[in-house]
């Protein structure tokens, strides 16, 4: 049973996980990983050439003055896919205690992380600090894609309270490829509730793909996405996209498809259960 206060919990859960894909036989395998405190990593069998990482966080949830972060480097000609077991929850915090959460990836040259977490549903008082900051090699590829979900709207939930602060950093060579920075705090739902920021919408994605064919993913990507969603070439091998959505169903109805064609094949079994 979940229960979205902060007082039903233990406050500042700990975690942190550092990972690294290693090639070997020309595959793709652990080169070496530490887990420490809430945070966990499983690595399911596949039959492909790239690593499969699947984070857990066992404290069941992110509440004010809690601390995760997940380090993760793919070395020089692997693949890495990293994602999470199920949707992640930010709880209402107590007054003056901010969530924490720092994710970095590093991805060496030739090779490539699908950094492909599932929802963050944010709770009603939720109060967070994410940032995610990714650092590409030459010829390096990306697929980077971070939903967030403003309340259960089948549980009729309304965030008239949040603070949340998301910020997006992609660098390639030290060079800023992409910074993307969103700061929401007050009544949330009315504030999206307005035609011109969100015009009602529950859930929000963004997408990066970075990749040589990015250009020619631009039409096809496009021909894919509803109304509320956009697509954009960034330079020659940056493809961005948007998406609004009324609630988390429909946010994955038009997200999936995109993702598994920039995938260029299925997404983590954890995606689809």
């Amino acid at each position: 049973m979940v229960i979205p206060q902060a007082e039903a919990r233990q406050p500042r859960a700990l975690g942190r996980i550092a990972v690294s894909s290693k090639l070997a036989r020309g595959r793709s395998v652990l080169g070496g990983l530490h887990q420490a405190g809430s945070s966990k990593c499983l690595f399911p069998r596949n039959n492909t050439a790239s690593l499969d990482a699947v984070v857990l966080n066992t404290a069941g949830g992110i509440t004010g003055g809690d601390r995760f972060a997940v380090s993760a480097e793919a070395e020089a000609g692997t693949s890495l896919c990293l994602t999470t077991q199920a949707c992640e929850r930010v709880y209402r915090a107590q007054t003056g205690e901010v969530g924490q959460v720092r994710n970095a990836l590093t991805v060496g040259p030739q090779a490539r992380i699908d950094w492909l977490p599932q929802e963050t549903i944010l709770f009603d008082g939720a109060a967070i600090d994410r940032r995610l900051q990714i650092d590409l090699g030459e010829d390096a590829r990306l697929l980077m894609v971070e939903p967030l979900v403003f309340g259960r709207a089948a549980m009729g939930e309304r965030l008239g309270t949040l603070d949340l602060r998301d910020r997006i950093m992609i660098n390639r060579a030290g060079v800023p490829l992409y910074h993307d920075a969103i700061a929401l705090t007050g009544d949330a739902s009315t504030h999206l509730a307005k035609p011109f920021v969100a015009k009602g919408a529950g859930a929000m994605a963004a997408m990066v793909y970075i990749a040589p064919d990015a250009a020619g993913q631009l039409a096809p990507v496009r021909a894919m996405l509803p109304d509320t969603a956009g697509a954009s070439l960034i330079g020659d091998d940056m493809l961005v996209t948007r998406f609004l959505a009324a609630d988390s169903f429909e946010l994955r109805r038009s997200l999936l498809p995109v993702l598994i064609r920039l995938k260029g094949g299925p997404l983590p079994r954890t995606w689809m259960i």
